[in-house]
């Protein structure tokens, strides 16, 4: 037990002392305007690179998401049907099931789901 705790703080100070030594030693430069700009052919911009992002969009994204994930989790369900007791089965299924239905109407109410306001 003392050997494998000596050699997780061997390792630990080992690593610490590599990533530290890559700190000192890169030749890195994080302030260059060269590399903070848009790359266009050499040629300084004519607009703004950033462009604004749809937040909309990005909530509807991770809804998708949050529900392809939720997807997922169901298959493993229907798998189960056969090798569980049905009570049991039928419990887990409807509670997973009234989550996902919260889920739906609560982002129904917050009018989520339309695309324009």
């Amino acid at each position: 037990m003392i050997l494998m705790m000596l050699i997780t703080i061997i390792i630990i100070i080992l690593s610490n002392i590599m990533m530290m030594l890559s700190i000192i030693l890169s030749k890195k430069t994080f302030m260059d305007r060269e590399k903070n700009s848009p790359f266009e052919c050499g040629f300084d911009p004519k607009s703004s690179a950033r462009i604004p992002f749809s937040l909309h969009f990005f909530l509807i994204t991770m809804i998708f998401l949050i529900f392809d994930v939720e997807i997922a989790l169901i298959f493993p369900i229907i798998m189960l049907f056969k090798m569980t007791n049905f009570i049991i089965w039928t419990k887990i299924s409807f509670f997973f099931f009234i989550i996902l239905l919260l889920g739906l109407y609560h982002e129904w109410n917050q009018n989520m789901l339309n695309w324009t306001n």
